[in-house]
């Protein structure tokens, strides 16, 4: 469909895409239309972003990536496809440590883990004592960015007038 140069157009884009075909298209998207409204920042879900920046980052250095997430959770099924995408050899997702097939584990020296942007943390907690309680390892925490977005209650105005 060709593009009305007089009008306006609007971009949105979906919390579970991958950030990097949402900035992809984006971008060209920004080269095609000359009037195109865009929010006011990413509307890609913070924690999904840092996630996937992460996952992509450490993917290369990792024999073997596990995500623990729902099974029905976009954003933790991406980050399989993400930790794949540099060359992981292989990477999968579980809900908790009672669905990992110690299998999965064969000739891994090193292995990345993380989880989907709603998962509790005690998943990845329980995850790591069921490794430490079968294989000797170490644990090294990767920072790629530190969330400090605060969600601050609206103020009222006093309403007793």
């Amino acid at each position: 469909m060709p593009i009305d140069e007089s009008a306006s157009y609007g971009l949105v884009t979906q919390t579970t895409l991958s950030v990097m075909d949402a900035e992809e298209i984006t971008a060209i998207l920004r080269r095609r239309i000359s009037r195109l409204h865009e929010p006011p920042k990413s509307d890609i879900c913070y924690a999904t972003t840092n996630r996937q920046k992460s996952v992509a980052a450490i993917a290369p250095r990792c024999d073997a990536v596990i995500v623990i997430g729902g099974s029905n959770s976009s954003n933790s099924r991406r980050l399989v496809e993400i930790a794949s995408d540099p060359g992981c050899r292989e990477s999968i997702l579980i809900e908790s440590a009672d669905d990992l097939d110690a299998l999965f584990l064969n000739g891994v020296n090193t292995l990345g883990v993380t989880s989907g942007a709603s998962t509790p943390e005690v998943l990845v907690t329980d995850l790591i004592d069921y490794l430490s309680e079968h294989f000797e390892i170490s644990v090294e925490e990767i920072v790629i960015a530190t969330e400090e977005v605060r969600f601050r209650l609206p103020i009222i105005a006093n309403q007793s007038d």
